[in-house]
């Protein structure tokens, strides 16, 4: 894949980006050409490789393979975008045609589900695709209509339960019959649209979730156990680690720099940063330092004041982030961990949710849409320069997320901090009903 890759920069300069938006005006992006041995006849034919960036899939690889012997041709896409740090799992239930419509970005990891028929597409099954609820039925209806007639002619039975689960199929397509509709992606870039964004989608449950060793495997993801000795720990509080990584933007080989840092009043974070020499493109996120904590925590500001907006916050992965007036609710595992202020989180969440919206761009966009995305980045705008007070909830079921109090140590008039005990499904997401922390030591002796 490196070879493939020199050959796709060769034109261009060292620092130029890898992956490129597709433009007719970029006369510098042109397709790989490789030879290559054709599967159909054994003779010589040419794939050309074309490395660019379009929206909802990010990165991609396009290829196209042709011989000019047998006349053979093959294309196929495939993902070249980042693993997330954790999976993803999206429950829609579907309940009229308005929701079969629903645009779904579905990669090669991903599986499919609608448990009222029993029916599930596997992982690595198909390649990925961005499509509707809608293609992905009937791309499976056309499939299975293809042998009808031979099962018609070896077993009769067997081609009518299938034309029964057709007809099943038909229906749910036509959106007749409400179903659920489940994509469980462990490599975390699946995506099922929200038409009411920036609201929350009353009934589509997203739910983010720590890979299992077999998912880290199918993805060839090396899975590493191994804990650093407390002399290690206390070098690295004084050190900046640098490792070698690539652009979330723009792909190109960069450094992130990573460093332990004790928050005043809270507890230890990590901090990792990156900066792009070639696009510019800067971003940071930090992960928790400490355990999860006994209780979860809900921290609600008051915003009265511009000065607030300069208050130090930090949003851990496990965190959501809630605006009662904009009827707005950000969930957790979204923008991933923030050490920023209020309102660096504000500019964060309005840039995801109005300008970098990938479903408010090109011919599938509405105008419907769009205006109430402007007026929703309206609204943070006037949150920004002080117009409009608002309320900023942060709920952490791990209590790993801090707001500073300005006041401190005296209590903050306009903060409240709520402790509460996690729900049953909080402790799911955690990953902590299934962890066992008491009787190793009995359980090890009687396995002996």
């Amino acid at each position: 894949m490196m070879s493939l890759l020199r050959a796709a920069e060769a034109p261009c300069c060292s620092s130029a980006p890898v992956f490129r938006e597709i433009s007719a005006d970029d006369e510098e992006q042109q397709p790989a050409e490789i030879e290559s041995l054709c599967m159909s006849c054994y003779q010589s034919g040419v794939t050309r490789l074309l490395l660019t960036k379009v929206p909802f899939f990010k990165e991609i690889i396009v290829s196209s393979f042709a011989c000019d012997s047998c006349c053979s041709s093959n294309t196929e896409i495939q993902s070249a975008g980042r693993i997330q740090d954790q999976g993803v799992r999206y429950s829609l239930s579907v309940r009229n045609k308005r929701d079969v419509n629903r645009e779904v970005v579905k990669t090669d990891y991903a599986t499919t589900q609608i448990p009222e028929v029993d029916f599930e597409i596997p992982a690595c099954t198909q390649k990925g695709a961005l499509t509707t609820i809608e293609g992905i039925l009937e791309r499976t209806i056309v499939g299975l209509e293809q042998e009808q007639p031979l099962r018609q002619a070896v077993d009769a039975q067997v081609a009518g339960k299938i034309d029964e689960f057709i007809t099943k199929l038909q229906s749910l397509k036509d959106g007749e019959t409400p179903f659920t509709f489940i994509i469980d992606d462990p490599s975390g870039n699946s995506f099922v649209e929200n038409p009411f964004a920036p609201h929350k989608d009353e009934a589509l449950v997203v739910t983010q979730y720590r890979r299992s060793r077999e998912q880290d495997s199918l993805l060839g993801i090396e899975s590493s156990d191994g804990e650093k000795s407390e002399e290690k720990q206390e070098d690295l509080k004084d050190e900046v680690l640098q490792f070698q990584t690539n652009c979330p933007e723009c792909n190109v080989p960069a450094e992130t720099n990573m460093k332990l840092v004790q928050i005043p009043h809270f507890k230890e974070v990590v901090i990792m940063a990156t900066n792009c020499d070639a696009c510019g493109h800067r971003t940071n996120e930090v992960k928790s330092g400490g355990a999860i904590e006994p209780l979860g925590t809900r921290i609600t500001l008051h915003i009265t004041d511009p000065s607030d907006l300069t208050r130090d916050l930090l949003k851990s992965e496990t965190c959501s982030v809630n605006i009662p007036e904009l009827e707005f609710e950000l969930g957790m595992g979204a923008l991933g961990g923030k050490f920023t202020t209020l309102e660096g989180i504000l500019k964060d969440i309005r840039d995801l949710v109005v300008d970098k919206n990938p479903f408010t761009l090109g011919d599938s966009a509405t105008s419907d849409r769009k205006a109430k995305l402007q007026e929703f980045g309206k609204k943070i705008d006037q949150i920004l320069e002080g117009q409009m007070k608002a309320h900023l909830v942060l709920d952490d079921a791990a209590g790993n997320s801090y707001l500073q109090n300005v006041y401190a140590p005296e209590e903050d008039p306009e903060m409240k901090i709520e402790k509460y005990e996690r729900s049953f499904e909080q402790n799911e997401d955690l990953g902590l009903n299934d962890m066992r922390t008491e009787g190793y030591e009995a359980q090890t002796a009687e396995s002996c």
